[in-house]
C-alpha cells in the first residue's frame, strides 16, 4: 500500500469500528443496546480500540494521522508539507464517509426499528447535551489539545525533525488508544468528543446523503464546532510544544 491508500484504510477501519460501537449501543434491538451510564464506557472503549486498529494498519506506512487535526499539528511544526496535508485530509474524509455507509448498511434493520431520528443521526455525528457555543467549542478545543500535546510529547524530537512520515503511528497504537480512551471518559460527556473534523463532518455528510425517507436534519448550525474546535486545539498544541521544546 502507498501512503494515501494506507491512510484511507486506517481511517476507514477506525471509523467503521467507532461508528459501529455507536450503532451497537444506541440502536434498537442490537445485541449491545441498553440505556445505562456504562453505555458511555462501552462507547469510549470502542472508539479507543477503533483508533488502535486504524493506527496498527496505517502507522507503518502513512504515520496514521487519521485526523485532520493531527495533520494540521504536523504541518505547523514542519513535519508535513502543504501538499501532503491536503492529500491526507482528503483521504481521511473519504475513509470516514465510506465507513459511514458501511455501518448504515450493516445496521439498516436496526436503524429502521429505532423511532428517534435524533438517535439515528447520533450514530454518525456528535451533538452537545447543552447548546452553549463557547463551552461546546472549548470542549472540542481542549480534547484535541490533550490528544495532540500528548502525541507530540510521545514522539521522539529527532523523529519530528527528520521529515519522515509520522503521526499517531510513530508512537505505537496502544499509547494513542489509551489517550483517546482517557479523553472520552474524562472530557467527552458534554459534546461527544469528536476531536477529529473528519470523524464528525464526514459521517454528517454521509447521513445527509443516505437514501432513507425519514431522517433528522444535519444539525448544521452546530457542525462547525467539531471541525474548527479540534483544528484550533491542535494548532495551539503544536505552537505550545514548539515554544516549550
Amino acid at each position: 500500500m502507498n501512503t494515501l491508500v494506507s491512510e484511507f484504510f486506517g481511517t476507514y477501519l477506525m471509523m467503521l469500528l467507532g461508528l459501529g460501537v455507536n450503532a451497537n449501543v444506541s440502536l434498537k434491538n442490537t445485541k449491545g443496546s441498553f440505556s445505562s451510564a456504562s453505555a458511555w464506557v462501552l462507547i469510549c472503549a470502542g472508539w479507543a480500540f477503533a483508533v488502535y486498529v486504524g493506527v496498527v494498519v496505517a502507522g507503518p506506512i502513512s504515520g496514521a494521522h487519521l485526523n485532520p487535526a493531527v495533520s494540521l499539528a504536523l504541518l505547523i511544526n514542519g513535519s508535513l508539507s502543504m501538499t501532503d496535508f491536503i492529500s491526507y485530509v482528503g483521504v481521511q474524509f473519504a475513509g470516514a464517509i465510506a465507513a459511514s455507509f458501511s455501518v448504515w448498511y450493516m445496521y439498516n434493520d436496526h436503524f429502521k426499528a429505532t423511532e428517534s431520528l435524533e438517535t439515528r443521526r447520533g450514530v454518525f455525528c456528535t451533538a452537545p447535551e447543552y447548546a452553549n457555543v463557547a463551552q461546546n467549542f472549548f470542549s472540542e478545543f481542549i480534547g484535541a489539545f490533550v490528544l495532540l500535546f500528548a502525541i507530540l510529547h510521545f514522539t521522539d524530537p529527532e523523529l519530528l525533525a527528520s521529515g519522515e512520515k509520522i503521526g499517531m503511528g510513530s508512537i505505537g497504537a496502544l499509547p494513542v488508544a489509551i489517550v483517546v480512551w482517557g479523553i472520552g471518559l474524562s472530557l467527552g460527556g458534554t459534546t461527544g468528543y469528536a476531536i477529529n473534523p473528519a470523524r464528525d463532518l464526514g459521517p454528517r455528510i454521509a447521513h445527509a446523503l443516505l437514501p432513507v425517507k425519514e431522517k433528522a436534519d444535519g444539525n448544521w448550525s452546530y457542525s462547525w464546532i467539531p471541525v474548527v474546535g479540534p483544528l484550533c486545539g491542535a494548532a495551539f498544541a503544536a505552537l505550545l510544544f514548539s515554544l516549550l521544546s
